[in-house]
């Protein structure tokens, strides 16, 4: 995988708006790597998590905490990684072509923010290798929210 980490952090760099942060973010991840059809953010507003900035097809705008694969991640507050999400008990299918999904929490100020979650439409498409990108990726776009209200 190309290494995005990187290009986060410049990408990020000085840019003072939220929106703008979460945005280029789902860009750059969806133009970065390959078999996607989603990559975008869930925000947690009033107890559920709400459509965020995203690249890919229309998605579902709510979602309960401890429900599919993202309110699970909330939930237990670790990164989740799916192979096949028709196997995953509560999988809410908001895109019917996805078949494996990634899903990060993200941290503001010491909570929990929402997540970053990515699809694809191939089965077992994200390794070890892609978590640790990923994840180092939310790492700089958590830096980057402490600066912004």
């Amino acid at each position: 995988m190309l290494e995005i980490a990187e290009q986060m952090k410049s990408l990020l760099e000085g840019v003072d708006y939220e929106i703008s942060n979460l945005a280029n973010a789902s860009a750059l991840i969806y133009d970065s790597m390959d078999r996607l059809n989603w990559a975008g953010f869930y925000i947690l507003h009033d107890g559920r998590l709400k459509l965020g900035p995203f690249q890919g097809k229309i998605a579902c705008t709510s979602i309960p905490v401890g429900k599919g694969v993202c309110g699970t991640a909330i939930a237990q507050d670790k990164t989740i990684v799916v192979d096949n999400v028709h196997e995953f008990a509560g999988h809410i299918a908001c895109d019917s072509a996805s078949n494996s999904e990634i899903v990060i929490p993200i941290h503001k100020n010491g909570s929990i923010y929402g997540v970053l979650d990515i699809d694809s439409v191939a089965f077992a498409r994200f390794s070890e290798d892609d978590k640790k990108e990923l994840e180092k990726c939310v790492k700089i776009l958590e830096n980057s929210l402490e600066n912004v209200e």
